[in-house]
């Protein structure tokens, strides 16, 4: 199988970039396209060129380090799928694909491929966690959980934060994932004792990192490899809100 790649080449953030063509052929339809990447790299350090950074690290969609655009599309044309999990079976021999770093002003490039994501790490930071003593953990049936509030905040913590949504929405909003963060905490008894304190951090946070306003496109659901849905959006919304007005209210005796 035979692929034409244009890939997006930057040595470093200061640096400028441009698309560089590559012809790979001998590529096994079975391959993900990060195989597909590691093939060319070692035709390019055979040669003594740079090789084309990416990042990556378990391989399983799980840990969401990978990720990047395929002819415009966040992770590729195939829904709900990493890159790591794209095989080239998805494309047609001879195909040309256009491979592109995430685009936000929050991720600043890092070297070709790879971005710096570290402000999703500095939104869970500022409030992605719970009150707890420390010591074994309680039994799984000492607090009770409707199975509506544990299906729902199992959804949303099933975002992996590849930053597939941000680089997708026309505004580089970062709505979904901290949506996501929130409401997987918010939904559970364990989250209440911050689920005020936790939305008014993390937007702020959200907002301090540069990221856009969401303005309800879709597209961040659209190319989210986990499928999360917009309502944790609408859900984060309620919580800020709600803790906004009361903080504004005076105290009482």
């Amino acid at each position: 199988m035979k692929l034409i790649f244009h890939i997006w080449r930057q040595r470093d953030r200061g640096s400028p970039g441009r698309m560089v063509r590559y012809e790979k052929d001998g590529l096994n339809p079975d391959m993900s396209m990060l195989e597909a990447l590691d093939v060319l790299n070692e035709d390019l350090t055979i040669k003594g060129e740079d090789p084309v950074v990416f990042e990556h690290d378990c391989r399983e969609g799980i840990c969401g380090s990978c990720g990047f655009m395929i002819n415009g599309v966040a992770h590729g044309p195939l829904l709900k799928t990493t890159v790591c999990q794209l095989t080239l079976r998805h494309f047609e021999n001879g195909q040309e694909l256009y491979l592109e770093p995430w685009r936000a002003k929050a991720f600043p490039i890092l070297r070709d491929l790879m971005v710096d994501r570290s402000a999703f790490d500095r939104i869970i930071a500022s409030g992605g966690y719970i009150s707890t003593p420390t010591g074994s953990a309680p039994d799984g049936n000492v607090i009770p959980i409707s199975k509506e509030a544990a299906e729902r905040a199992m959804d949303a913590a099933a975002c992996i934060g590849c930053g597939a949504c941000v680089a997708a929405c026309p505004n580089a909003s970062a709505s979904l994932f901290t949506g996501a963060k929130i409401s997987h905490l918010g939904l559970l008894p364990q989250g209440q004792p911050e689920r005020a304190s936790r939305a008014l951090r993390m937007v702020a946070r959200m907002n301090e990192e540069g990221f856009g306003q969401c303005t309800n496109i879709g597209e961040c659901e659209a190319v989210c490899p986990k499928g999360i849905r917009l309502e944790v959006i609408s859900r984060m919304n309620h919580d800020f809100l709600k803790a906004s007005w009361a903080a504004r209210q005076p105290a009482t005796d």
